[in-house]
């Protein structure tokens, strides 16, 4: 989207809120300007809390709606052997099955003890099928005992466009595996991960914290300035 047009996005989504309380058929009039002239962002991803952290980074500029929201239901296997290869496979094939720009990532924690693992198998450490908890214990039990707990988040960004444009961004953010977990906000690993950039674990963190420094968070302001 061009500069203008995305400004124009922003006057049309502060029309919106501005009039809303004075009247009815000036309120429809924005609403409809508002939704119509929204960029729409489809994110090839079934995973509610990948999604949900995207809505937020991108706050109210965005529409951003899931592959199965677009009646994408299919199954994507990942046969890539990096982030970046997992990230195309699934922005390609959604893009192409609807004929529309789609948005993938690929992330996961990469810890340097154990030579970068779990990294792109991060979401099925322990097995299939895909089990946070199993995953978190098995990361403590393969890390009793190592003093170096060095560890950082990795996202890969892919947005595919049907003309085939590829834009891509990475985004990584530093810390170090908790000996046990400490906080229940977040998902995955976030209760085991000690953030250096806001010394307490992912699991403790806000939402708002977490978005500020997270790789996810990074990667997508990074791609976001790319398609400006």
């Amino acid at each position: 989207m061009s500069i203008i047009l995305r400004r124009f996005c922003e006057i049309c989504r502060n029309f919106y809120f501005c009039v809303r309380k004075t009247g009815v058929l000036l309120y429809l009039c924005a609403a409809l300007c508002y939704t119509f002239f929204m960029e729409k962002i489809i994110v090839a991803t079934s995973n509610a809390g990948k999604l949900k952290e995207i809505k937020e980074i991108l706050g109210d500029g965005y529409e951003v709606l899931s592959m199965g929201q677009m009646g994408f239901t299919d199954d994507v296997e990942e046969t890539g052997a990096t982030f970046y290869e997992n990230a195309l496979i699934k922005a390609k094939t959604v893009s192409e099955a609807l004929n529309l720009p789609a948005l993938a990532d690929d992330s996961g924690l990469e810890v340097d003890a154990l030579g970068g693992a779990p990294g792109i198998f991060s979401a099925r450490y322990s097995g299939e099928p895909c089990d946070n908890a199993r995953n978190r214990a098995l990361l403590l039990k393969n890390m009793q005992g190592v003093t170096d707990r060095k560890a950082n988040f990795t996202c890969c960004m892919v947005m595919y466009k049907p003309s085939g444009e590829i834009v891509t961004a990475e985004g990584k953010t530093y810390g170090s595996i908790l000996a046990a977990e400490c906080g229940d906000n977040g998902f995955g690993y976030d209760s085991l991960f000690f953030s250096d950039d806001l010394q307490k674990s992912f699991g403790m963190a806000t939402e708002d914290e977490k978005n500020s420094v997270s790789h996810r968070a990074r990667a997508l302001h990074a791609l976001i300035e790319k398609l400006k």
